[in-house]
């Protein structure tokens, strides 16, 4: 969640490429942005607004002023409301500094309040403007402006990324922990972004800092520093696989539905991994001391969906926890745990701080990711990509499947059947290809028009449908803002049936399995209260009142039964006047507890 990103060097307009490179971070989520910059007299001017990048005006923060130093922010609120005093940059109270901050510094009130009884006065409610008036404190001991940020870091508990600029020389200076920061290496120009998209139309290097590192960065070049023992550290230049034109819209008026689409791709290029790895890992979950799948939000409910899929192909018992969660129950994580952390972005917060403490605890450490530099790819001791490509929207649809496939994947690798396994994800990704066509949308789109007025439905499943009931609902909530909820069917009559009256819309994921008798019966049991049934099965029944044809499944049900729903999630935000891409008061990548 919220954007940064900074540009130096020799070009004079660095405030237009910050916000171009802000504007390629708009998926990450937030509610107000702004910039800041070093103007010829070296005085430092800060431009900030409430609101989308693109309603801006240009000539607004351009002013015909060059700079060559630049840092901007979108910001997606949680210490203080959304007002363009809290929206970033921050300037130091002399406003000889200015500052961007992801993250949240969890002890900011404490020396707040120690700054308030120097006679220091705020201009905002943010715990990122402290950190500004910190380092302007700091120096007053005599130290510069590099030496007063290490220290104020040093004083600041929680996860961070902060960029710094200064009035008396012409430095970008850039420390993180917890929070993605990725340095860019141009042609004498460097770019620093919390996401390589934001600059890959510059440059494909990359450098990446990592937890507790600095880097100082000028014209002239870089400087890395361990921030824990103050030295000097290298790093090498990376150069990315990625082009500015995958991050692109190509034909299609949404990220959203093109990410949808791309399952046709996205599915075979998940299961076409190196088979190494995957015995690898295979082998790791057949020897570990327990076996724990750790993930949030959808990620979360691949992992549940987990623990079903071993269980039916392997025989063998995996344990799920939220990674918000893990804290709580991680007391029997010892030394020969597996811990496998599932995640889209790399770099959520809770997730990343479950493996933390897995790690404290002597785990051997394991992430199935899409972005393969990113903090858990990095921080893990194996790691499997999802091979997805770029995901803008911030719900996540072809990550989603690919995480399914690679689980799916690893559970007939653990039995000892993977040729078994990636012979039945081809025929399912075929089946999707034939699956996903005008026909089929428009088909969704129709259901979505006759159901965009109702304020509730549900979602019920069984088995490894169970937690893509809890998922439809998440896809639903988040673009098209219905209440929705997901239940085992089976639960229905022990609460929820109270919640069915006429017309209420039920989804129910119907696949031909052993399951199927027991679901129907369900769905029965919601027919006798008026409800109006929406079948996502291989074939029709009499008690669906609209029937949504999914391919014929079996293991692989959970990943053919997701796409409809995630076309009609987008298609009800249509309707609603939804930005299907950027929900509110939602981020693609959660950097914060």
């Amino acid at each position: 969640m919220c954007g940064i990103f900074s540009y130096i060097g020799p070009r004079q307009e660095a405030k237009q490429i910050t916000v171009e490179g802000l504007k390629k971070l708009e998926y990450r989520g937030y509610d107000s942005w702004g910039i800041a910059f070093k103007k010829d007299n070296s005085d430092l001017e800060i431009f900030r607004r409430v609101g989308k990048i693109s309603d801006a005006d240009e000539n607004t923060y351009n002013n015909n002023e060059k700079s060559s130093i630049a840092i901007g922010h979108s910001r997606w609120a949680t210490h203080g409301g959304v007002h363009e005093h809290n929206a970033h940059p921050h300037f130091s109270e002399n406003k000889d500094i200015a500052l961007v901050h992801n993250g949240i510094f969890e002890n900011y009130a404490e020396i707040k309040k120690e700054l308030q009884d120097k006679g220091y006065t705020f201009r905002s409610d943010t715990d990122t403007e402290v950190a500004a008036y910190l380092i302007e404190d700091i120096m007053k001991e005599g130290l510069d402006v590099k030496e007063a940020t290490k220290k104020a870091v040093s004083k600041l508990h929680g996860r961070y990324a902060i960029l710094v600029i200064n009035k008396f020389d012409d430095s970008l200076i850039t420390a993180r922990r917890g929070s993605p920061l990725i340095i860019g290496a141009g042609d004498n120009e460097y770019f620093v972004a919390s996401d390589v998209p934001a600059f890959l139309k510059y440059t494909n290097k990359v450098m990446y800092l990592d937890d507790d590192q600095m880097a100082v960065i000028t014209k002239d070049g870089i400087t890395f520093f361990d921030l824990e023992s103050n030295q000097e550290i290298d790093k090498r230049i990376i150069e990315v696989n990625m082009s500015d034109e995958e991050a692109e819209l190509g034909e299609h008026p949404h990220f959203m539905i093109k990410e949808i689409w791309d399952q046709k791709d996205s599915i075979v290029r998940a299961i076409n991994q190196d088979e190494t790895k995957i015995l690898e890992l295979a082998d790791k979950i057949n020897s570990a001391f327990g076996t724990y799948f750790v993930g949030c939000g959808t990620a979360g409910k691949v992992g549940l969906c987990g623990i079903y899929i071993f269980s039916k192909v392997a025989k063998k018992h995996i344990n799920f926890e939220f990674g918000s969660e893990f804290e709580s129950l991680s007391h029997f994580i010892k030394e020969g745990s597996l811990v496998v952390a599932i995640s889209q972005s790399g770099e959520t917060a809770d997730t990343l701080e479950a493996l933390e403490i897995a790690k404290e605890k002597g785990a051997t450490l394991v992430s199935i990711v899409n972005v393969e530099s990113s903090t858990m790819a990095r921080m893990t001791d194996f790691t499997l990509p999802i091979k997805a490509g770029q995901e803008k929207a911030v719900a996540s649809t072809k990550a989603t499947t690919s995480q399914l496939a690679i689980v799916t994947l690893l559970a007939y690798a653990t039995a000892g059947k993977l040729d078994e396994g990636k012979h039945l994800l081809i025929e399912t990704a075929a089946k999707i290809n034939d699956m996903l066509n005008p026909r089929y949308e428009e088909h969704i789109k129709a259901l979505a028009k006759k159901i965009a007025d109702n304020e509730s439905m549900y979602i019920i499943g069984k088995g490894a449908n169970y937690p893509m009931a809890l998922e439809a609902a998440i896809k639903l909530q988040e673009v098209s803002y219905i209440h929705a909820e997901g239940f085992a069917g089976g639960e229905l009559k022990h609460g929820p049936l109270a919640l069915i009256s006429e017309g209420t819309p039920v989804i129910v994921f119907a696949p031909k399995d052993e399951t199927h008798t027991h679901i129907i019966s369900n769905a029965k049991e919601i027919q006798a209260r008026g409800g109006f049934i929406i079948g996502v099965s291989p074939e029709n029944n009499e008690v669906f009142d609209y029937w949504i044809k999914v391919p014929e499944s079996d293991v692989d049900s959970p990943i053919v039964n997701i796409i409809p729903v995630q076309i009609l999630a987008y298609h009800l935000a249509l309707i609603k006047n939804n930005d299907p891409d950027k929900p509110r008061n939602l981020a693609k990548s959660v950097t914060v507890k």
